[in-house]
């Protein structure tokens, strides 16, 4: 197949979204199909290369003011609708419901081409002081849904990462087809394996203490400030490293040095792939405390890689993370409660390792050969069906001009010349007249 997969979060920028696109488009590279991305560059040119045999189209953008390292394009229309026409997708599957999908979008509908749109998104994502602003961020988030459904409704199926996220849509409108296919996780490359003393040497970690694991952006919705007040209240003598950064990381080392718990916390910043993984495996416990995930890709990780986690009781988080199976849910902000949870799973060996393995039971209806098959069988269906209802109106529009049948469009040309010829012959009209019935059709 030929796909389009167009999104403003791609690498190098880091995430969850950029994670999701980039192995989309990699993995479907590597099965075989012609993929284009679409997506922001980093600076004022626009760069075309392929990567990892993916076709990668990068626009000219600028920094989006709310949110750091994410790109919004320069309104590329005519390069977007020149490499439509091109590549001839056979679908676009469209990740941001902002610039360049909105631009997809519109272009796509002219040039007869089927949408998938995946939501990644809540309205705090887009902008954390009007979403969590007590006054203006409910008429935020009802003005950023009104534009998501919008969106959604135009296309030919939605999707979402979980039945959390797509309920949301829901409940403001969305009347597209629609359906939850996962993130997925690759659960070759995550996979459970011996603790690594040399990587804990190398960021600085104790050997001799239970390791707690947080990888997620370094936001304010991500609530890492509850995980720190919560290390003051623990009775086990844990150590948690913070993987990742973010615009809220001067204020959580602030809150460490108030809190005088340097000792037992770790700030590693961005870790690289393997060493992250040679992390998770050496791990206790993952802890997420976050009030804004649709999924979560760093816990899906965790999880293959069979660590218990302990989640904040919001959102799509319960999906994963199946109270007192594979790890707990606390009430969000509650780090009273967090704190007696980690206590508990640390301080039981054995209920820590029944936690790993069903967390490893549960991840596996995430695996990432499912998920890439479930998207295939998506695509050729929506490509076919688009393409036969096409052909169906294409052959019923020649089968009414033989009938004698024409729009009424043509209806009305052909009423407004017969008359003008006819009134002109008997000299009641000239052509560049309006002849007044003509309105009244």
């Amino acid at each position: 197949m030929r796909i389009m997969i167009v999104t403003d979060q791609y690498p190098p920028m880091v995430g969850g979204v950029p994670s999701v696109t980039h192995g989309l488009a990699v993995d479907f590279a590597e099965r075989g199909h012609q993929v284009w991305v679409v997506a922001p560059s980093y600076g004022a040119r626009d760069v075309r290369r392929i990567e990892q045999n993916v076709r990668v189209y990068r626009f000219s953008s600028f920094e989006w003011p709310t949110y750091k390292d994410l790109r919004i394009p320069f309104l590329p229309f005519m390069p977007v609708r020149n490499l439509i026409k091109r590549s001839d997708p056979d679908i676009i599957h469209i990740h941001s419901p902002i610039v360049l999908g909105n631009i997809a979008q519109l272009l796509a509908g002219g040039l007869r081409k089927p949408v998938i749109a995946t939501n990644h998104y809540l309205p705090i994502n887009l902008s954390r002081s009007l979403g969590s602003d007590p006054f203006l961020g409910k008429h935020f988030n009802n003005i950023t849904y009104s534009y998501l459904i919008s969106f959604c409704n135009r296309c030919e199926y939605v999707t979402a990462p979980t039945q959390t996220a797509l309920n949301l849509l829901y409940e403001h409108g969305l009347r597209a087809p629609a359906a939850p296919i996962s993130n997925g996780v690759d659960l070759k490359t995550y996979s459970p394996g011996p603790r690594d003393p040399e990587v804990l040497r190398r960021f600085g970690l104790p050997e001799d203490r239970p390791l707690i694991l947080h990888v997620n952006r370094l936001s304010e919705e991500k609530r890492i400030d509850v995980l720190l007040d919560a290390m003051v209240k623990l009775k086990s003598n844990a150590h948690v490293a913070l993987v990742s950064s973010g615009p809220a990381e001067a204020e959580l080392r602030e809150q460490v040095e108030q809190l005088q718990i340097g000792d037992r916390v770790s700030f590693l910043g961005f870790v690289r792939d393997a060493d992250l993984l040679a992390l998770r495996r050496s791990a206790d416990l993952f802890v997420i405390p976050s009030e804004a995930d649709l999924q979560s890709l760093a816990t899906m990780e965790a999880m293959a890689c069979g660590l218990p986690v302990i989640a904040a009781n919001a959102y799509a988080l319960p999906e994963l993370v199946h109270n007192g199976e594979n790890g707990f849910l606390f009430q969000p902000g509650d780090s009273d409660e967090l704190a007696h949870d980690i206590d508990i799973i640390l301080g039981d060996a054995q209920l820590r390792a029944h936690m790993g393995s069903e967390s490893l039971r549960i991840i596996s209806h995430h695996d990432r050969v499912k998920v890439l098959d479930e998207w295939e069988i998506l695509y050729h269906r929506l490509s076919f069906e688009f393409k036969d209802t096409r052909e169906r109106h294409l052959r019923q529009r020649m089968k009414n001009r033989q009938q004698g049948y024409k729009p009424r469009a043509e209806q009305i040309s052909t009423t407004r010349t017969t008359r003008q010829r006819r009134m002109q012959r008997t000299g009641d009209l000239k052509l560049d007249q309006p002849d007044p019935s003509y309105f009244d059709l």
